[in-house]
């Protein structure tokens, strides 16, 4: 039976408005869309997360298209087992609500459908989308968006379309190909297909209008062919290090997911690396750019500590945020404090570069100076009372990463060190009974 467990058929929802979203070309048909190549998948079925196959197998009982889309697919062609199973759907978002007992509908921006499933799992659907600048009757388009003057930063991104417009608004061709589980073929509008066997990073469309579109595809760029081990097109690689002071126009939140992403995801030596080759970093984090650029012993621990980030993913122990940006920023932060009159003020000044560039919240910024303000205490052993603070797991991961990071020992206290106490559950008063 395909029905996804603990979400029977259910009776018409009361319809969710769909927000502001423009409608696009009606979604009942294909129109004039372009014939895509289609390639047997080379797909173990026994790889697909079950439950979103059976949320396709529904949505298609229903009379709607649905595919497998975007990183999931790109994963499983490339071998790598997928973080996520996202599908693209021609139903509305009301319309899958309507057919899912387990589904909430999100967003402001774009409304989605998540398929809640037990131990937290979602399966995201999306209606197909299409890119809101694409008019074909306006010939003139691309010279506009290839013009350097005009500014083209998608603020809107929320118009519906077809499977083909789906494809071509995605990032790069890797990520804008289609898995129908019912044919076990992959649908390919973009021609990504043959990226993924040469292993390639390449934009659909210019990669210098892509990038001024969304300066943010710059570091995903780098990070798929740091974490996939893909090489980047050259024409690609040019257009990055030609539009990579747009970064300083993208949305700063995203920009700071977009660096934790890098660190957390198994290969920072090589993401930093590519951020620091292709002046990204200089935009977005000068000083450590600087930092680097002096190839000093100080630049070769930083390579060290994102070599043993690396390894603590490896092994399933990442530290917290705070912890993985103190590894990042401690040769910076330890070269402006240190000899300073004012340690805190010469701290502050560095951070708050920092905070302005990639909107560091300020619970982050302060755990990250209690952390680094740790190493002095743990680096000459006088660890006494630190155990008993909250901080000290993290300082001490802190620490060992910085061992690496040097090629010392790890001193025993490390390898045996107490957890840190944590403050006891607080005891809920009975009330009385009057």
């Amino acid at each position: 039976m395909d029905t996804p467990s603990s979400a029977p058929d259910a009776p018409l929802d009361e319809a969710l408005p769909d927000g502001d979203l423009l409608d696009g070309d009606l979604l009942d048909g294909e129109g004039d869309a372009p014939e895509p190549e289609i390639y047997d998948a080379d797909v173990r079925r026994d790889d697909v997360d079950q439950d979103a196959l059976k949320v396709i197998r529904r949505l298609r009982r229903h009379g709607h298209r649905a595919y497998l889309v975007g990183g999931g697919v790109r994963d499983l062609l490339l071998g790598v087992r997928p973080k996520d199973f996202d599908i693209a759907t021609d139903a509305r978002p009301a319309e899958v609500k309507s057919l899912f007992r387990n589904c909430r509908v999100i967003g402001r921006r774009f409304r989605l459908a998540h398929i809640l499933f037990g131990g937290g799992k979602i399966i995201e659907v999306a209606t197909f989308r299409r890119d809101p600048s694409d008019d074909p009757s306006e010939d003139a388009a691309d010279d506009v968006r290839r013009n350097e003057d005009v500014d083209i930063l998608i603020r809107r991104d929320n118009v519906f379309g077809e499977p083909h417009e789906d494809a071509y608004r995605r990032d790069f061709t890797i990520n804008g190909l289609f898995y129908d589980s019912e044919d076990q073929t992959v649908i390919d509008y973009v021609g990504g297909m043959p990226d993924v066997q040469g292993r390639v990073v390449r934009t659909i469309g210019p990669p210098d209008v892509r990038f001024r579109e969304d300066p943010v595809r710059i570091l995903r760029a780098i990070k798929f062919s740091a974490r996939l081990d893909l090489g980047i097109h050259p024409d690609v690689y040019d257009a990055m290090v030609a539009q990579r002071e747009e970064l300083a126009r993208a949305a700063k939140p995203r920009l700071l997911e977009e660096i934790l992403r890098l660190l957390r995801g198994g290969a920072a030596h090589r993401s930093f690396w590519l951020m620091w080759e292709t002046g990204a970093l200089g935009v977005l984090i000068p000083h450590l750019a600087v930092h680097l650029d002096d190839h000093s012993d100080d630049a070769r621990r930083l390579w060290g500590r994102l070599d043993a980030i690396d390894a603590l993913k490896r092994a399933g122990t990442l530290p917290t945020d705070a912890a993985l940006f103190a590894a990042l920023m401690l040769g910076p932060i330890q070269d402006a404090t240190r000899g300073a009159r004012d340690a805190v003020d010469a701290y502050e000044s560095l951070m708050g570069e920092v905070v302005e560039t990639l909107s560091v919240p300020r619970r982050m910024k302060e755990r990250i100076r209690t952390l680094v303000q740790a190493q002095g205490r743990l680096a000459s052993g006088r660890i006494g009372a630190l155990t008993r603070r909250e901080y000290f797991d993290e300082a001490a991961t802190l620490y060992g990463i910085e061992c690496h990071a040097r090629g010392v020992p790890r001193p025993d206290w490390l390898e045996d060190r107490p957890a840190a106490d944590k403050p006891a559950p607080r005891r809920r008063r009975r009330r009385r009974r009057r």
